[in-house]
Formats: structure tokens, sequence, C-alpha cells
């Protein structure tokens, strides 16, 4: 598909550009054009709580559309650190969830980006004895875990 060459050779110039080799597998998967990179340099690609990776995705996804005349959405991924920060973000807003419950008082966290915000807000949605809401302002916006109180 000309698309993902299209997007890998971008890529790939890009990475070999900053001093990173690295393979990159592309594919597509539900209406995104995916884009897996496997390197021995990880963590400066992914950067702290991903935030390189995301930058990483938006200039792949600026150069590729520029190319293809066309819009497909690019989901960049790095060792499969997405899935691995998905499970980490749950893991967060359910201990967090418990501990509001427990004390009886909202908890306010972050801030995190619009990724990890709705992570946050679809774990704790199945909880019926917790709210929670987004603060702030821009793109990084803090979460508050709130603890529904009991009528009695």
């Amino acid at each position: 598909m000309e698309e993902i060459e299209i997007a890998k050779e971008l890529t790939i110039g890009l990475l070999e550009r900053m001093g990173v080799k690295t393979e990159v597998e592309g594919f597509l998967k539900e209406g995104n054009l995916c884009l897996e990179i496997r390197g021995d340099q990880e963590g400066v690609l992914i950067g702290k709580h991903g935030r390189t990776l995301e930058s990483l995705q938006m200039l792949i996804n600026r150069m590729v559309n520029k190319r293809l005349k066309s819009a497909v959405r690019i989901v960049l991924d790095i060792d499969d650190y997405r899935k691995r920060r998905v499970d980490s973000m749950a893991n967060m807003a359910y201990r967090l969830g418990e501990k509001a419950k427990r004390t009886g008082f909202s908890l306010t966290v972050g801030p995190f980006n619009a990724h990890d915000r709705r992570i946050i807000h679809l774990t704790l949605k199945e909880d019926p004895s917790l709210n929670t809401e987004s603060l702030g302002e821009g793109e990084l916006k803090k979460v508050k875990i709130i603890p529904i109180k009991k009528e009695g």
C-alpha cells in the first residue's frame, strides 16, 4: 500500500537524521495507519511520559499528509509503549479511585495529555461511586477523581 511505504520511508529518514537506527513496520488498523518502531534507543524516542513520542507522531503526521495530499491519521508506537502506557494509566486510575472512596475526599492528579485523561475517565466510568472531570486549560489538564457521597 502506497501510504504505508511513504510513511515508513519518511519516518526512517527522519529517525536516521536524528542519528537513530530503527526498523519500522506499517499496517492499517481501525482506519489509522499504524507505524511500529523497533530499535535500540526506545527511551530517547519515547521521552518522559511519552511526550517525545507524541511530538514525533505529530511531526510524521504532518510530513506524510503533506506528501500524500489526502488526510490519513498516523499512530506511532515504539516497542508496544502505548499498550504498556494504557495498562499503567488504568492501574493508576483504579488505585487512585480506591483511595478517593476510602478517604471520602476528591483527588486531583496530572497534568495529563488528552489520551491519558481519556484512559483515566474510561477506567473509572464503570464505578458508580466515582465521578471524574478534567480541570485546566490547554493541552495538558489535570483530572479530578470525586467520590460520590451516599445518601443516608
